[in-house]
């Protein structure tokens, strides 16, 4: 059988193609990564603080947030909720994250930690685990889910 250096030529292109390509796919999902990890850092921050404000660019206005209770908010009343809590978080952790992306989506998953202290002084702990679904809309990343369950 006799092949012509075109026909070697084609696979080995092809390969240094897919290659190439393998290489850069990592780059842009670190950079995804990064970018999910600030906003999930940033969501934490805010929710701590009680600043609806804070908490508001971050989220798709099709949110579907739900509670380990089962209470389930869209954003308005996720946003209310910060602005109007009988609490303050005296503590609040988000302990070992892990950001997955998939396509347009970034999977994250940690320990939630903190202390509630409500308007009467009763001090409320939390550990749950947080399953939050981002969205990448444009350039921007945005929380379109989260779940919360009990340990």
């Amino acid at each position: 059988m006799n092949i012509d250096r075109r026909q070697f030529a084609l696979p080995v292109v092809a390969l240094g193609l897919g290659i190439g390509l393998m290489s850069v796919v990592p780059a842009f999902a670190g950079a995804d990564e990064d970018a999910v990890a600030k906003n999930v850092e940033a969501f934490r921050a805010a929710q701590q603080a009680g600043n609806p404000e804070g908490i508001a660019p971050l989220c798709a206005d099709e949110l579907s947030y739900s509670h380990s209770s089962g209470a389930v908010d869209d954003k308005a009343s996720l946003l209310a909720g910060v602005r109007d809590a009988k609490y303050k978080w005296t503590s609040l952790e988000y302990k070992n994250p892990s950001v997955r992306i998939v396509g347009p989506a970034a999977i994250v998953r940690f320990n939630f930690v903190g202390e509630q202290e409500f308007t009467d002084g009763k001090k409320t702990p939390q550990n749950l685990h947080i399953l939050m679904n981002w969205q990448k809309q444009g350039s921007d990343w945005k929380l379109l889910s989260r779940a919360a369950t009990k340990l």
